[in-house]
């Protein structure tokens, strides 16, 4: 769970340390942004690489290479001393980032038993829930109150307490192969990620109907479908996509790919309100979402105590259920909301993540046969961070093109007919300065209109998920006992079936052991 934290902190810590870290170093801010695109595009890669690691090396030994390699990547990036030197530093520390939390997953499969997995993964879920809650608001309180390094350095004790924790706890006598490492399928994966990535980060500022990203978008796609086409027909695929033959795991990948699409769209959008609506700050906003964050936190490990009670059908129909109810609530939302309303929204919609997130997820890889884990967790993971950064760019090319509608429909309805209300005539009189303010309150309506359409959006596809959660398993079914064996032939019968057998003699025509006709009674 440590060591799943510290991944997740690297994406969502970071975000608020940009303007300050420009500041220092200079440069535009498209070069300081690759600070933040650089880590997620080596994460998305190195992601795929999890489990060929895990059976070359072992997973005790890949966990404990990672963490190192990432506290001092961390350490790194805190002592940086310019912009280019700062990215390199985060692309090495993003390579551990990736295979961190499926090597985890992996290592859980190993050492719990088959009925405690749903509280150890609810366990492990607190990492990945809790970091992209958390890192707004401790990114905030660090760059806002002492110096944007201490938001790398705040993760060297964390990762030097892993590291300790997993030299004392894990096992060491873990069986390795030597697997032939898939480079057709890694470049075919690294290539379809690496332009997924730019093109969802670049998306914005290009536009997202602009050639490069059309051209991004038409590599992606067919890199995506070149790598299923490899890694049907290698020996040692690099991920072996034949578990999506397993209708509980497929499902299980469709249902992640929601979650993250919901969970990453509210710790976007949420914040985004409150700074550009409210007017709040980083830290502000981040501590709002605080509730909302602690309630999943607390939640997930029970979550998982109930999957192995009653299984994954109910836990994730029922929370996929309560997060729909708390979308439809959030697209509610107007320019006047109280915070007191949000917060109340937000942490029933999170009561549903904490109840969905990790059971789906545990559900879907223990329908795996112990030798397709590793498979199955690493795809599941690469689902996941494909998922959330599509979502998130999505809904942000929704965004900016419902803005620009939105904002010329209304312009349209401005008119100078003497019918106008008196108001916006009295504005249009006084110049740019009456008719400033009126059109900051035509900003912040629009703005909010495209928050809750997302909002709907995500409340739909989340109903969809809790009615396909109806078709993963209940409570798993005891072992049919075993039949008692028969009870041995007794000495005597067995020797009179020996005397009664017929006796094999060689044919004089072929040499073949015929057996003679039986002898007539007398």
């Amino acid at each position: 769970m440590l060591g799943t934290f510290l991944s997740a902190l690297g994406t969502s810590i970071i975000n608020v340390a940009i303007s300050a870290i420009q500041r220092d170093f200079g440069g535009g801010m498209d070069s300081v942004r690759w600070v933040s695109t650089a880590y997620l595009l080596t994460l998305g890669i190195s992601t795929a690489t999890s489990s060929w690691f895990t059976e070359r090396f072992g997973a005790t030994r890949v966990f404990l290479a990672c963490m190192v390699v990432f506290t001092i990547a961390s350490a790194l990036c805190g002592i940086a001393w310019d912009l280019p030197t700062l990215i390199g530093f985060r692309v090495l520390q993003a390579i551990p980032g990736g295979i961190i939390p499926v090597v985890a997953m992996q290592l859980i499969y190993r050492l719990v038993p088959a009925e405690k997995i749903g509280g150890a993964m609810g366990i492990y879920g607190m990492g990945v829930i809790l970091a992209p809650a958390l890192g707004p608001a401790l990114g905030g309180w660090l760059v806002e109150d002492t110096s944007w390094h201490l938001v790398f350095f705040i993760k060297v004790p964390v990762g030097i307490i892993g590291i300790i924790a997993a030299l004392v706890i894990f096992p060491r006598n873990a069986e390795t192969s030597r697997p032939r490492f898939d480079l057709p399928g890694f470049a075919a994966i690294a290539t379809a990620l690496a332009t997924m990535t730019v093109a969802a980060d670049r998306g914005p500022d290009w536009g997202w109907t602009s050639y490069g990203i059309l051209i991004l978008a038409t590599v992606s796609v067919l890199c995506f479908a070149l790598f299923v086409v490899i890694e049907l027909e290698v020996d040692q695929p690099l991920i072996n996509i034949r578990v999506v033959r397993t209708l509980v795991y497929s499902n299980s990948l469709v249902l992640i790919a929601i979650s993250a699409v919901g969970l990453f769209a509210l710790l976007y959008y949420v914040p985004l309100y409150l700074q550009t609506n409210k007017g709040f700050s980083s830290l502000d906003a981040g501590l709002l979402m605080m509730p909302s964050a602690l309630t999943m936190a607390v939640l997930a490990p029970a979550a998982g105590r109930l999957l192995d009670r009653f299984g994954g059908r109910w836990p994730i129909t029922i929370g996929l259920a309560v997060a729909a109810y708390g979308s439809l609530l959030l697209a509610q939302i107007t320019p006047d909301v109280p915070r007191e309303q949000l917060v109340l929204w937000t942490t029933i919609r999170n009561i549903g993540v904490g109840l969905s997130m990790m059971p789906i997820m545990a559900a879907g890889v223990s329908a795996l046969p112990p030798a397709l884990i590793n498979a199955g967790s690493t795809l599941a993971n690469v689902v996941m961070r494909t998922a959330s950064s599509l979502g998130v760019a999505v809904f942000g090319g929704l965004q900016t093109a419902q803005q620009a509608q939105l904002m010329a429909d209304r312009g349209g309805l401005i008119t100078h007919d003497p019918a106008s209300p008196a108001p916006l005539l009295d504005a249009a009189a006084k110049g740019v300065a009456g008719l400033a303010p009126l059109y900051k309150q035509l900003v912040k309506h629009v703005g909010t209109t495209t928050y809750a359409n997302a909002f709907y959006v995500v409340a739909v596809m989340t109903g969809i998920g809790a009615a396909m959660g109806l078709m993963m398993r209940g409570k798993p079914r005891a072992a049919p006992a075993a039949k008692p064996a028969a009870p041995a032939a007794a000495p005597a019968k067995a020797r009179a079936d020996a005397r009664s057998a017929p006796v094999r003699v060689p044919s004089p025509h072929n040499g073949r052991m015929d057996t003679p006709a039986p002898a007539r009674r007398r």
